[in-house]
């Protein structure tokens, strides 16, 4: 793992992201799925972009779950399912047996950022993602394109999704990559706090606040925690009494302004991202960042480059 090869994957999503939707205008991957209901496996940040495609599939009437890898409770399955396995890596050791599990009791898609491996020959197809080589040791840009081809999977099955929001969400990525100077180091500043960073997300972009989260943990060895907007106030807004609480704050939940009165009460520090929240300490905005889809596709870019630069600060 290193710093400097982590933020050069970083930025190198904009151009990546054009090259995949380019390579998925030509056909979705997906074509010719159906199941009576999807149950989606993975680890990590795997994991947490299958529970919102899990979660964005219910609410439009697809019958979907995601499951653990690790689990011991992994479902009952029969031969008008379908699982799909998501490793960037193809050799997460969970995913593989959790696969194992299910080899020949229903059909079998492996997503992945590699081309060969066991996991890929236990699978009746794959799909691939398309993020390129992440040098940095980190997967960023293949959880970028974990959650754009679960939005192909969606808009396959019951479309209604605009796939052109990739280009738009690649435009985003680029615009918080090119204007940093302005805003990483208040930003930095602000959520690089003595007793840790949180996150927060409503439930349709819940994956981003998790995998921002991992970001703080995994490269500067930070501790962070993720929440979602709503429920934060029944079980993280306690700690706003009793420590010097730092949130980076991913907008857009219906609940943001219970959870900011206690924030202004309490004197916490927001760091508020795609739109203007009152009583926010900063406020960060990009392109497009009125649209959904894009800040499910680009916000992570600034939980990235903050964790990125700290953790080249603390490794030189």
């Amino acid at each position: 793992m290193d710093p400097a090869l982590f933020l050069a994957d970083i930025e190198a999503r904009p151009d990546r992201l054009r090259e995949a939707a380019a390579v998925w205008a030509g056909g979705n991957p997906w074509a010719g799925l159906r199941a009576r209901r999807l149950v989606f496996l993975g680890m990590g940040s795997s994991y947490f972009a299958a529970s919102v495609a899990a979660d964005r599939l219910q609410h439009r009437g697809v019958a979907a779950t995601a499951v653990l890898a690790s689990s011991d409770l992994l479902p009952v399955v029969d031969a008008d399912d379908h699982v799909i396995a998501i490793s960037a890596s193809g050799s997460s050791v969970e995913t593989l047996a959790a696969v194992e599990h299910f080899h020949g009791r229903c059909p079998i898609t492996v997503m992945t950022n590699v081309g060969t491996g066991t996991l890929l020959d236990l699978a009746d197809t794959v799909v691939a993602m398309h993020a390129g080589a992440e040098s940095g040791g980190v997967s960023c840009r293949s959880f970028t394109h974990t959650q754009a081809l679960l939005l192909l999977l969606e808009d396959h099955l019951v479309g209604g999704v605009d796939t052109s929001v990739f280009g738009r969400a690649a435009d985003a990525a680029a615009d918080l990559l090119d204007t940093r100077d302005t805003w990483l180091a208040p930003v930095s500043d602000l959520l690089l706090g003595p007793e840790g960073t949180s996150v927060v997300a409503p439930v349709s972009r819940l994956s981003n606040a998790r995998q921002s989260a991992l970001m703080f943990r995994e490269g500067p060895r930070r501790p962070a925690i993720a929440c979602e907007t709503g429920d934060w106030s029944h079980i993280d807004v306690y700690l706003t009494k009793t420590t010097d609480y730092r949130m980076l704050l991913l907008t857009g939940s219906r609940w943001e302004a219970q959870l900011m009165d206690w924030c202004t009460q309490r004197s916490a520090t927001v760091v508020a991202a795609g739109a203007d929240v009152p009583g926010a300490n900063f406020t960060l905005r990009y392109r497009h960042d009125s649209e959904d889809l894009v800040r499910l596709l680009a916000e992570i870019t600034v939980a990235e480059v903050v964790a990125g630069v700290e953790w080249g600060r603390t490794q030189g």
